[in-house]
């Protein structure tokens, strides 16, 4: 009797061997999945930033509003009779601090150079 139970055993696992394990098995069909759903966000992503160019490309040939916004965030181009002003922001004084710091640093280095020849 224990001959025929083993044996069923045996048969039992030998079957649901390639339902788990095999090449169509549960595991590969999840891992697949998961390949499947994070290629699906990777062209979501892709077809969005697509819709963006598009509409930029759109905007490029029929207005001259996003021509002139392009050359004069990239070119710092300004139209005639416009004047320019950039506005720098105040440097903090931990920044001064820092900067005197390091050309002290570099000056002291410096004379300890010409001091040795």
């Amino acid at each position: 009797m224990r001959i025929i139970v083993y044996g069923m055993l045996a048969l039992l696992i030998v079957i649901q061997f390639p339902l788990w394990l095999g090449k169509g098995g549960w595991l590969r069909v999840y891992e697949l999945d998961r390949q499947v759903t994070k290629q699906m966000d990777k062209n979501e992503a892709l077809a969005a930033r697509n819709a963006k160019l598009s509409g930029e490309v759109q905007d490029l040939k029929d207005g001259t509003k996003a021509i002139e916004e392009r050359a004069r965030a990239e070119h710092g181009m300004s139209k005639e009779g416009e004047i320019f002003v950039q506005v720098i922001p105040k440097k903090s004084a931990a920044d001064i601090a820092e900067r005197k710091d390091s050309k002290d640093s570099k000056d002291t280095k410096a004379n300890k150079e010409a001091t040795k020849h």
